[in-house]
């Protein structure tokens, strides 16, 4: 091969970058990267969080998501509208509607008659406040909790506004709250990710909407801060158990190995990934032995099982994964995310509502208590919401005891408890269907504001610069719910 062309076949584009980086380019270089400075942030070495966060002190450590996938019917379980008995089979009428759009689900019917619920409300605790008869637990807790019924969105099928509420983009590719967590503040157990996902099966008898792993993806902040799902069969986290054959010692010297030649990488090309990927592996081999001992339930006393109900000894079901919520919560990883898939009742509502809050009941206000009665909830944020409401008109065939409810974004609800929230409250009304927000009306971004805030984050502060844009959980949105602030 002539020289010349042995130059240019050692010319690779990473090579012409590394080459490039000495003499006059370096220079060129060094001035480019001046400019963005602030993209590399200094950070806490003892959590690894961003080193002038918190903002100021936070009131939660900690939050635990209840993400109810689906879209709970808020008017069947937190929203009592007993005048709606008499509008039963009615037109839902024009001044109610205000020509709001609705799903291709219902735009075809004919008709849209107002649907009550069959369900009676109760009043409970020295709080007052009425929950349905389907929640006869969540009865225990209520002077806990801070419950909003003036919820709302504009996004109005399942996938963008779950992505809506997980991200605060209807569109794919923005990091997820609890890796903007993970981001800003870090982790307090080097052993456990700080960033963990619980995914728990539907409990009603009709088809569930699908979830997908971009909900506690990363986005484009660096791969470390993403979720790790934990699974409920065999090795809770993919690969955990070494292969036949090796010992510990075997894997301990392959990945001392394997960290030199990844440094020689991160060295020359200076990719945050590489380092991202020795930081993955190092926490692998130490979660070889922390979340073994986290998910063996045998050293919880029957009584525990008892508070969250029978479901909790049977691993994946919603109850185990609460137990494990506190598990973890124990433990001190940062954002605990369940999902309980199963609330979109398009039809069969009385029935499979049913079914649903068997399952979520018990076991949510389980963990409320629990942790309280470890003294954990005074710093752990709890929160209950799916990603929109349900229609007051029915989809389908109305009778006396069936029917079902459409995807509804104009107004949800969704409660809080535990640090920096305020205790037996109501914040927000709606109108006389469950339609429109009347009263203190509370935005997505206005939760998310909040979460934020209990744990001494302002969210207007937390910022990553991404292709020239300083992004945000919030975007250019949010306000603190002042009145759930404790």
């Amino acid at each position: 091969m002539a020289p010349d062309d042995e130059l240019r076949a050692s010319l690779t584009r990473r090579a012409l970058f590394r080459r490039g980086a000495q003499g006059l380019g370096g220079v060129a270089l060094a001035s480019l990267l001046a400019r963005d400075a602030d993209a590399a942030p200094t950070l806490n070495p003892s959590t690894g969080g961003l080193a002038e966060l918190p903002h100021f002190a936070p009131k939660a450590k900690r939050v635990i998501f209840l993400h109810q996938s689906g879209a709970p019917s808020q008017i069947d379980l937190f929203d009592p509208k007993p005048q709606l008995d008499r509008f039963h089979g009615t037109e839902l009428p024009d001044s109610v509607r205000q020509g709001q759009r609705i799903t291709g689900m219902t735009s075809g019917q004919k008709s849209l008659p107002v649907a009550r619920s069959i369900f009676q409300f109760q009043k409970h605790g020295q709080s007052g406040i009425e929950l349905s008869e389907l929640l006869p637990y969540h009865a225990n807790i209520v002077d806990h909790i801070t419950l909003i019924r003036s919820m709302h969105t504009e996004a109005i099928n399942h996938d963008p506004a779950i992505t809506f509420i997980q991200s605060g983009s209807q569109q794919p590719g923005r990091p997820s709250m609890g890796a903007w967590v993970s981001y800003g503040l870090g982790s307090e157990n080097q052993n456990l990710p700080a960033y963990v996902v619980l995914v728990a099966q539907p409990s009603m008898l009709n088809n569930s909407q699908p979830l997908f792993s971009r909900l506690w993806g990363p986005g484009f902040l660096p791969s470390r801060y993403q979720g790790v799902k934990f699974r409920s069969s065999g090795d809770p986290v993919l690969y955990l158990t070494d292969p036949p054959g090796m010992s510990k010692a075997s894997r301990r010297r392959m990945l001392d190995t394997l960290e030199e030649l990844n440094q020689i990488k991160a060295d020359d090309y200076g990719d945050p990934e590489i380092e991202t990927r020795i930081a993955q592996y190092e926490m692998a081999y130490r979660m070889q032995t922390s979340v073994p001992e986290l998910m063996d339930l045998s050293s919880e006393p029957d009584s525990v099982f008892e508070l969250y109900g029978p479901a909790s000894r049977k691993p994946g079901t919603y109850a185990a994964n609460c137990l494990l919520a506190r598990r973890l919560a124990e433990r001190d990883v940062r954002f605990i995310q369940l999902y309980h898939r199963g609330w979109d009742q398009h039809n069969d509502l009385p029935r499979d509502l049913r079914l649903q809050t068997q399952a979520n009941d018990q076991a949510s206000a389980a963990l409320v208590q629990d942790l309280d009665q470890r003294g954990l909830l005074d710093d752990t944020l709890v929160v209950w919401s799916g990603e929109f409401g349900r229609t007051v008109y029915c989809q389908g065939k109305l009778t006396e005891t069936n029917y079902g409810r459409d995807h509804h974004p104009r107004c949800f609800s969704t409660w809080l408890a535990g640090g920096g929230v305020k205790k037996g409250q109501v914040i927000g009304e709606t109108d006389d269907y469950s339609y429109n927000v009347v009263a203190d009306p509370v935005h997505v971004h206005d939760l998310q504001a909040t979460i934020l805030h209990c744990l001494g984050v302002d969210h207007k502060r937390l910022t990553y610069k991404f292709q020239g844009r300083y992004f945000r959980l919030t975007d250019v949105h949010g306000e603190l719910v002042e009145k759930a602030l404790a």
